[in-house]
């Protein structure tokens, strides 16, 4: 039989991390699930060095440091993770638990936040052969290791924060960066924006028409639009951040409510199944805003109110942590 938990958290990412702590400081026997190998989610495997602005507290951290921040912040509390693992099933239990099955085990637990980010995320391609045929010849669609572009010039495609915010990573080490995106207004945070049109030279609009080269990428042909003439910009390499595809997985099955393969929360972060919660980014309500610190705040909240539905002589109010 499988050891039973009075919170399992399905996501080791930021949020869920910050969870984990507050599961912990709740008193909550806590466990922590993730498919993959280390704590981190997204900014562990996409872009651990990238520099993380809008989290209270911190002015600048790379996504790495606030990671190892969080995992000893919860490190306090001990939570049990399971790493490497993919939930794949759900089951209700006669006496109200729920029962998890992964490709590896099976889980028992009272309760449930789920924190799982996008969910099952590939980065979106350019979906045009004689363009995505350059990947690992000049052309990424993930920051493996900025040191790489290093004295280089660089061509960053895209229009939202991971495009905006590398760009402003690589201009120091770089001997150029180019910024194209297919329409003139970025998506990005405004003040890091202004601060790319200081740094780097923008073409927007501008779309990657056509790449060239011998063994790697040396060349990159951007459509400008009708009214002006196709640009041509010599480039060491490619970096394209259009985005990611993200698919909900099993847990398009398991009788969740879903908006377009988010989970619908309530003002409790509870979804529309009985102790189970939602938090950060695989989270939905109206107006929603999808930043890290929102989910902590999500975080707390659904950790809060599970610990009431676990024990309805507690108070959904835990006190001030300095007074612990």
């Amino acid at each position: 039989m499988a050891e039973r938990f009075d919170v399992t958290i399905l996501g080791a990412g930021p949020v869920g991390m910050f969870a984990a702590y507050y599961a912990g400081f709740r008193k909550l026997r806590t466990k922590l699930l993730d498919s993959l190998e280390e704590v981190g989610g997204q900014i562990t495997a996409l872009y651990p060095d990238k520099a993380i602005y809008d989290v209270a507290g911190f002015p600048e951290v790379p996504g790495k440091n606030l990671v190892e921040q969080l995992r000893l912040q919860m490190a306090r509390f001990q939570p049990t993770l399971s790493l490497g693992q993919k939930a794949q099933t759900l089951e209700r239990l006669d006496d109200g638990a729920w029962r998890i099955g992964t490709d590896r085990e099976v889980h028992e637990t009272r309760a449930i936040i789920i924190a799982s980010g996008i969910g099952l995320f590939t980065p979106r391609r350019f979906m045009r052969p004689d363009v995505d045929a350059w990947e690992g010849r000049g052309l990424d669609f993930v920051m493996k290791d900025p040191q790489r572009y290093a004295g280089k010039r660089v061509l960053i495609v895209g229009g939202g924060d991971s495009a905006v915010d590398w760009a402003l990573h690589l201009a120091p080490m770089a001997e150029k960066v180019y910024v194209a995106h297919r329409r003139p207004a970025f998506r990005a945070h405004e003040t890091s924006v202004d601060e790319m049109y200081r740094k780097c030279e923008v073409i927007a609009p501008g779309q990657v028409k056509a790449a060239r080269g011998a063994e790697d990428i040396d060349e990159v042909v951007l459509a400008r639009g009708a009214a002006e003439e196709d640009l041509t910009l010599k480039v060491d390499a490619v970096l394209a951040f259009l985005g990611f595809v993200s698919d909900a997985g099993p847990m398009a099955g398991w009788g969740l409510s879903l908006n377009k393969n988010q989970v619908v929360i309530n003002q409790r972060c509870e979804t529309n199944l009985p102790g189970i919660y939602a938090v950060g980014d695989c989270a939905w309500f109206e107006g929603k805003a999808k930043l890290i610190a929102v989910g902590f705040g999500e975080a707390a909240t659904a950790v809060n109110n599970l610990a009431v539905y676990l024990d309805p002589q507690k108070s959904v109010f835990p006190g001030h942590s300095s007074n612990m």
